[in-house]
């Protein structure tokens, strides 16, 4: 808006504007805006971005790997964000840039050491989310420090859906108007849930860190334009 970035409800076409951000609750301001009056941030303020790899079955058996007994961590740098209607910067060191549609969910609250059976009191909600990679760096570096923390390789968003099954969802890449991922979270190897207690079992975490969930089936690579 032209007072800056602010936080907003979303409510029947319209922006209902927030005095702070929701993680401790929904304080009106008052003011609503026509969401078509609004650009589109990144919804959150992380202070960690957690990933996982190879949570999908149908990604396990498309790049011939066994399925992991405990998730598979990594992390994107906080500088690698980008809003929704940004757009990805392809390095010229890059050769292969893949896309990775994954659901992301957002933290709601200080956490460590969450039960699984508590995990949803602490998760604000979820939203997109592509793990952007340089796939030929990934295979030369031999870790993915580098090739997923990139500026502007996670662009998520457009907003945190509250009211969403995160067990039974579908989750699409398109590019070009071709559907190239079409998976399901039934497929995930370890659910969010499982996920939220396994990262808080070793790390705090805090209200807006995002935790992307991996990927399925079908990556490929997205070309400049």
């Amino acid at each position: 808006t032209e007072a800056g970035i602010r936080y907003a409800q979303l409510r029947d076409g319209k922006a209902l504007l927030l005095r702070e951000a929701p993680y401790d609750g929904i304080c009106y301001s008052g003011e609503e805006l026509p969401l078509e009056q609004c650009g589109l941030a990144v919804p959150s303020e992380p202070k960690n971005i957690v990933a996982v790899g190879l949570n999908y079955r149908s990604h396990a058996e498309e790049i011939k790997m066994e399925l992991t007994k405990e998730p598979l961590i990594f992390s994107k740098w906080i500088s690698s964000m980008l809003d929704p209607e940004g757009t990805i910067i392809k390095p010229r060191v890059c050769k292969q840039l893949d896309y990775e549609a994954e659901l992301a969910f957002v933290v709601k609250k200080k956490c460590k050491e969450v039960r699984r059976g508590d995990a949803a009191e602490y998760i604000l909600g979820y939203t997109c989310l592509n793990d952007v990679t340089a796939r030929d760096l990934q295979a030369v570096d031999g870790q993915w420090a580098r090739c997923k923390g990139f500026d502007t390789f996670c662009p998520f968003g457009p907003w945190i859906e509250t009211e969403f099954d995160p067990e039974n969802a579908h989750i699409r890449a398109v590019l070009n108007g071709k559907v190239v991922q079409d998976g399901n979270t039934k497929d995930f190897i370890f659910d969010v849930f499982e996920l939220l207690e396994y990262i808080s079992g070793f790390m705090t975490l805090y209200p807006g860190d995002v935790v992307t969930t991996g990927t399925a089936g079908g990556i490929g690579p997205m070309e400049p334009g």
